[in-house]
């Protein structure tokens, strides 16, 4: 993809799952990046991964978006390891799914670990910037589109990214870009969790009917269109909510139509 050799990027939550799956795309083009995670150990086996693979021109440092002090000194990090940065891709978030139960200290975190993490590091991106150009990638869901059981905080977390980005991207054109995706069922850890007896086959029919494209989506595959959003290719795509479902969000009701009364189902 055009303009990512050479350049720099901040990637949170990238030890693991869809951020990891960022990292090492963004390294393959040829990106210097620095990612964080919660996990010290976690990050630290994905680094010596990547340092074999790809060399010295990715690091980590832990962190939980949910500390005040997290945004400025992730910024400020990757300045003094690159002189400047390119790229920011907000990918930590919160997994907290909790409704009517949901205490005082559940919203609390969802929100400041989630979509205040992500508008704290959008800030700290933007200021005193050497470079006038950059790009900025969030990571949403279906969960900020539709609802779904028991998930208050979670999906009003997510949903609450569509609308940050495009606010941030008011303000900070024409230089930096800022835009999200939203991704359907993929093949991750925390989806893994999801399933009844902790196997993909055990609930198939989300994925073979959910989906257009009838498959669970890869981290590969979101990571490949979040290299396109940051990427010269994208040059005119700002502001916007990118639909990467599989087709999850263009279905109505009657799904794929196998088990549909209409639609032209037998």
């Amino acid at each position: 993809m055009k303009g990512l050799q050479g350049k720099a990027a901040v990637v949170t939550g990238g030890s693991r799952g869809i951020g990891r799956a960022i990292v090492e795309r963004l390294l393959e083009e040829d990106v210097k990046v620095l990612f964080c995670g919660r996990s010290e150990i976690s990050g630290k086996l994905t680094l010596e991964e990547f340092k074999k693979k790809y060399g010295d021109k990715v690091h980590f440092v832990p962190a939980d978006m949910e500390d005040k002090e997290v945004p400025e000194m992730l910024i400020s990090r990757g300045r003094s390891l690159f002189g400047e940065l390119d790229f920011l891709v907000n990918n930590a978030f919160p997994f907290t799914a909790k409704a009517i139960d949901a205490t005082y200290e559940d919203w609390i975190h969802t929100f400041m670990a989630g979509p205040a993490a992500y508008a704290r590091m959008i800030a700290e991106f933007s200021k005193n910037r050497k470079k006038e150009k950059g790009a900025i990638v969030c990571i949403s869901s279906i969960s900020g589109h539709i609802a779904q059981p028991l998930r208050w905080t979670y999906n009003a977390a997510k949903g609450a990214v569509k609308q940050l980005i495009r606010c941030a991207a008011l303000d900070l054109a024409p230089d930096i870009r800022v835009n999200c995706l939203s991704p359907a069922w993929v093949k991750t850890d925390e989806v893994l969790k999801a399933t009844p007896d902790k196997t993909w086959e055990s609930t198939p029919q989300a994925w073979n009917e959910y989906h257009m494209l009838q498959k669970l989506q890869e981290p590969e595959e979101i990571a490949a269109v979040t290299a396109f959003l940051l990427s010269d290719d994208a040059a005119v795509v700002t502001g916007h909510d990118m639909d990467a479902t599989s087709g999850y969000l263009a279905m109505g009701p009657e799904g794929l139509g196998k088990t549909a009364n209409f639609a032209g189902s037998a």
